[in-house]
């Protein structure tokens, strides 16, 4: 049988996309800036760009780790509560982030505890509440939406970090944001939603949950395509202001780029959730990956100056979280909305690896050619394969036999 009816909205539209997209919006645009720390932070405690690049790397591979036991825990106690653990963590590693003075440290702050915090206040978390109560017919873009908004904090927030730096200095400005970080707990309670009757009849246990959706095709082509998203915009988010910088840029040509990245993202992410509702959304998801690799040749080929920087920016912040709304509306579409959290962790825990991957071999490969050549041409690769193997995802719900006898 299809998965479990969804159950009615429980908390109001306007309520659920406003508190959510501002937790997403904080949440992910401090966390986009994080390339403008590179260069303040690697000279002034005189490390190399590997011990910057392997902390960010950390950070996103433990995001990933933490990510479905963050969901499984909101899924089963209210994602609430995962919301003000998160903030208070993004606050505290934020804090020990500047004032950390060995590698290790820096690594357990940005890497390890920013990893964890930003598990417990971005996407997966926010969607189980969307998905839950939103109705199914406006999932996808109510999705679109939240996604979009983290793009808009990444357009609101590099300037004002950009900002915070020159003025105040890299560590204050760590300081700042993480007070900042900590206005997501007053939002977490409007994402409180009520507590509703016990269900009746057979239901999903989370281990047949988790084994069902291994065991199907689309979700493992799904969270191979995820793999790639993470590898391309976190290498592209961490070493572009250092690219731009060594082909003789200022500071300002990075941060209007990473900036319009997030301003083009806005329309995006709403565009593409906007599709989700009207096409399948595995050709959506082919799309974007097969013109990101388009644009990444493109901009590797031709001269390079401002103009052509900016043109790439905004061609990428049109696909840069795009994939997001699509992937997870995909997973509630597919399985249900009952364990979306931890299922969306699970397929973001792929995204994490790759992110890793980017993040560090980003600045592995720097310390070694002296270029970011092949690491261009490893994400050019992966864009073609991950546009290949999103086309045989099956979007029709799971059968589910042995509930349906149960």
């Amino acid at each position: 049988m299809p998965p479990a009816t969804d159950h009615s909205p429980r908390l109001s539209l306007t309520q659920v996309l406003l508190c959510g997209a501002a937790i997403v919006t904080l949440s992910m645009g401090i966390r986009h800036g994080f390339g403008l720390w590179l260069q303040p932070v690697t000279m002034d405690r005189g490390w190399t760009r590997e011990n910057f690049a392997f902390a960010l790397a950390v950070q996103n591979l433990m995001w990933g780790i933490a990510g479905p036991f963050a969901g499984m825990v909101a899924d089963r106690f209210g994602a609430w509560r995962v919301l003000i653990v998160g903030s208070l963590l993004y606050g505290g590693g934020l804090a020990l982030m500047a004032v950390s003075s060995t590698v290790a440290g820096f690594t357990g702050s940005a890497g390890v505890m920013l990893g964890m915090a930003q598990a417990g206040t971005t996407y997966a978390i926010v969607f189980g509440v969307v998905g839950r109560n939103v109705a199914p017919e406006k999932r996808s873009w109510a999705m679109g939406v939240t996604a979009a908004a983290g793009s808009f904090g990444q357009f609101l927030m590099l300037p004002i970090e950009n900002a915070l730096i020159g003025q105040l200095g890299w560590q204050t400005a760590l300081i700042v944001l993480g007070c900042a970080a900590l206005a997501i707990v007053p939002l977490a309670f409007g994402l409180k939603e009520r507590a509703q009757p016990a269900p009746t009849g057979p239901q999903q246990s989370i281990g047949h949950a988790v084994r069902e959706a291994f065991a199907y095709p689309s979700f493992r082509l799904l969270t191979a395509g995820y793999f790639v998203c993470g590898f391309q915009v976190v290498f592209i988010g961490v070493h572009l202001p250092s690219y731009l910088k060594d082909k003789g840029f200022g500071p300002e040509v990075a941060t209007y780029a990473l900036a319009l990245i997030g301003l083009f993202n806005v329309f995006g992410t709403y565009l593409a959730g906007s599709l989700g509702e009207r096409m399948p959304k595995r050709f959506i998801l082919s799309s974007i990956y097969i013109l990101r690799a388009v644009a990444i040749v493109t901009f590797l080929l031709v001269p390079i100056s401002p103009a052509s920087v900016y043109v790439f920016a905004a061609v990428m912040g049109v696909l840069w979280l795009s994939t997001v709304p699509a992937t997870n509306a995909l997973v509630a579409q597919i399985f249900g909305v009952k364990y979306l959290s931890m299922l969306s962790g699970f397929v973001f825990l792929s995204h994490q690896v790759g992110s890793f991957l980017g993040a560090w071999l980003g600045g592995r490969l720097y310390d070694s050619t002296g270029s970011y050549d092949v690491v261009w041409w490893i994400a050019v690769a992966l864009g073609v394969l991950a546009a290949l193997i999103n086309l045989p995802v099956r979007e029709t719900p799971i059968v589910r036999p042995a509930l349906a006898t149960a």
